[in-house]
């Protein structure tokens, strides 16, 4: 989970939660960045901000303050390059490998140069920029080669004087990335949490755009993005090694804190020769189902020995926080093992009653599927699969809740007989009739949710459609008759289902959203509005 710059001082003891909160509102009052409304506040040092920055973005923090350097190392750079750069070898590591110290970790040109020169391998460090500047100074050789260079000879015999920059007011010498950050991405998403909104939109040309009740909305007081102010931003909260990820794959899915604030699950991308970015809120604390105002049959799910339950719905649905209500219900009344697959990880669930283990693709597994093979040989009882990707992930679930485990799993579907035929399409034809028998034997339910905007205006409520797998549903799947469980999931109320439909003509009818904002998400508008009072 990656912490915010705040967040790393926090944990490290350099700052108290009330500081930190001083510094934030101070700093969005001054619109400056918060290594340098620290220092000015005087709450933190440069070296102990450096040190934080090192963290948060994955480098070590380089000390080259007298003695900390390896003058063997230094002089293998020409001080006019390293002055230009920022950059300065401070220690021999294995074979052809030096550790080399920057201001600007993101000044990757400037690196290949210092290889270029050295002849070697380079790895970079962190380093306290006016430290920096001093010990290049003090440690480095004039290039004899670069005629005219700051402290060669003059052709007169005279020297020109070495290079000096302008000493910079306090704050002025933190990282130069960071300085000239104008956007803080932590600021804007407390914005976002105090606001309501469910999502926050980075593009270039616009300023941050946040989710509102379901609609897109400009955050006031913010100027349109630049590119390199949205590249700084985003790669502020990477850590080298994501950096370097989506640099290669041009797009990245990760987890992000706000200390004691909120979670957010972010997704960066390209678009346009520019990055794009969009972060969903994550709440640290986990609502039961009863909060969500779900169907009470879903609860009943969490209690099953063993099958397979799918919570299906659009992007935004809100599939995420009804299956972390259902893995909580888990926790707090069974005994039992939960293993989790998730990309990334989002809702973070402590120990109670059960053991829960979390595990995310890209950093703890490479894929959906090698991780559940590995999961049935890790003694599970119930299993949460984030997303049924492909072919080999929906193969093994299937198998792991025909073989006496109980796994949760999400589909971007619409409906329960989209979900059914969904799974069973994702096979090769000569398949299908056994997957059919298979998953007539294994799902236990579907969960179908959409969100509708409140009557009210002030959030949003679910509409869910619940399908139970009775033997009568079973029947439907195994003879391939998904077209007839609309009809049996409407006569199924004593057995807990619920029509999208009847859902939303429920919420219509206790005025908790209005029927025009229903009618648009109906899939049958005369049943719909006979179920309304309104035929």
């Amino acid at each position: 989970m990656k912490k915010g710059l705040g967040g790393v001082l926090v944990e490290q003891g350099v700052l108290e939660e009330p500081a930190l909160r001083r510094a934030l509102s101070v700093q969005a009052e001054r619109g400056t960045s918060l290594g340098k409304t620290l220092v000015e506040l005087a709450l933190a040092t440069e070296p102990q901000i450096v040190r934080a920055v090192a963290q948060q973005i994955g480098l070590p923090f380089a000390d080259v303050g007298p003695g900390c350097v390896d003058p063997a190392a230094a002089i293998l750079a020409p001080r006019d390059l390293a002055l230009e750069v920022l950059a300065l070898p401070v220690q021999f590591g294995a074979g052809d490998e030096v550790l080399v110290a920057v201001a600007d970790p993101g000044n990757t040109a400037g690196l290949d140069r210092i290889a270029a020169a050295t002849g070697m391998r380079v790895t970079a460090a962190l380093a306290v920029r006016s430290d920096l500047v001093k010990a290049i100074e003090n440690l480095t050789a004039v290039d004899p080669l670069n005629v005219g260079v700051a402290g060669s000879s003059k052709p007169d015999g005279g020297r020109i004087p070495a290079m000096s920059p302008t000493p910079a007011p306090p704050g002025t010498g933190l990282l130069a990335f960071e300085e000239q950050l104008q956007l803080d991405l932590d600021v804007v998403l407390m914005e976002l949490v105090e606001r309501g909104g469910s999502d926050l939109h980075l593009t270039a040309g616009l300023p941050p755009m946040i989710r509102l009740h379901g609609e897109l909305e400009p955050l006031p007081g913010h100027p349109p993005l630049t590119p390199p102010e949205l590249r700084k931003a985003v790669y502020a909260i990477l850590t080298q090694r994501q950096r370097e990820a989506f640099e290669n794959d041009l797009e990245l899915d990760l987890a992000y804190s706000v200390p004691r604030k909120s979670r957010f699950r972010v997704n960066v991308f390209q678009q346009r020769n520019s990055i794009g970015a969009v972060l969903r809120v994550i709440p640290f604390e986990i609502k039961t189902l009863e909060e969500l105002k779900v169907p009470q049959h879903i609860v009943n799910f969490a209690y099953l020995p063993r099958g397979f339950v799918l919570v299906t719905g659009p992007t935004g649905s809100g599939k995420s926080t009804t299956l972390a209500a259902l893995i909580d219900v888990v926790n707090r009344e069974r005994s039992c093992h939960v293993m989790t697959v998730e990309d990334p990880i989002e809702f973070l669930h402590t120990h109670k009653k059960s053991v829960v283990n979390q595990r995310e693709l890209g950093t703890d597994t490479h894929s959906f599927g090698a991780a559940l093979k590995h999961a049935l040989r890790q003694d599970p009882d119930v299993i949460l699969v984030g997303e049924m990707r492909d072919l080999e992930t929906i193969q093994v679930a299937l198998t792991a809740a025909e073989t006496g485990h109980l796994v949760f799993g999400t589909l971007h579907t619409q409906d329960a007989p989209q979900t059914v035929d969904r799974m069973i399409d994702a096979f090769p034809p000569h398949q299908q009739e056994q997957i059919r028998v298979m998953l007539s034997g294994a799902l236990q339910g579907v969960v179908c949710q959409q969100l509708l905007k409140t009557a009210d205006g002030t959030g949003r409520v679910a509409a869910c459609e619940v399908m139970i797998a009775t033997p009568a549903i079973r029947n439907l799947i195994r003879e391939g008759k998904t077209h007839q469980m609309y009809s049996t999931m409407q006569a199924g109320k004593q057995h807990g289902m619920v029509t999208m439909d009847q859902s939303l003509a429920a919420l219509v009818t206790t005025g908790r959203v209005h029927y025009d904002a229903a009618l648009e998400r109906c899939s049958n508008v005369p049943d719909f509005n006979r179920l309304c009072g309104r035929a």
